[in-house]
């Protein structure tokens, strides 16, 4: 079996691990990463029997979710090494004097969908709630967009900085 299969598979273990998994290569290399830890605390030479090992010795499970929990933030940032490219490419577009269009156009775009269906629900009070109930689903989807774009212009708050700080003082 694959990395992520195998990882998925101990994520039953360690549930804050689905988190790091999607499509991509650093998410391979997050899988990559829990596949050791689960082979160098049951000493098994296979993902496949580490795996097996520690479905089946409870005491395993939790040495096993020990040590994911001290390696979570260096699974962390492999993570979001993907989110740190990206906001190079941005610079990069900004040095050379163009604009990323694709971007522009994607939030302007999701900004639109938002104020579309808030004056289509507002303006509409006969509409059934089923399709209220789909218009929110689909509003919630892209006020969602909207945040990530907000988080990858503006970075993380203050709050979430001293906190960052606070955890990287503990660990050492």
């Amino acid at each position: 079996m694959d990395p992520i299969t195998i990882a998925l598979g101990l994520a039953q273990f360690a549930p804050t691990l689905l988190r790091f998994f999607g499509v991509g290569e650093k998410n391979a290399k997050v899988a990559e990463k829990v596949v050791e830890v689960a082979q160098a605390i049951t000493g098994r030479s296979t993902p496949a029997e580490a795996l097996e090992a520690i479905q089946a010795d409870a005491r395993l499970q939790v040495d096993f979710q020990n040590k994911i929990l001290d390696r979570e933030q260096e699974l962390t940032r492999l993570y979001y090494a993907d989110v740190a490219d990206a906001r190079q490419r941005d610079a990069e577009f900004i040095k050379s004097g163009k604009t990323n269009t694709r971007a522009n156009w994607l939030s302007g775009l999701a900004i639109l969908v938002v104020i579309g269906i808030c004056v289509a629900v507002w303006a509409s009070p006969n509409i059934p709630e089923y399709q209220k109930g789909i218009a929110t689903l689909v509003l919630g989807r892209f006020l969602g967009y909207i945040d990530q774009v907000f988080n990858f212009e503006f970075g993380t708050t203050r709050s979430s900085k001293q906190k960052d700080a606070t955890i990287e003082a503990l660990t050492k």
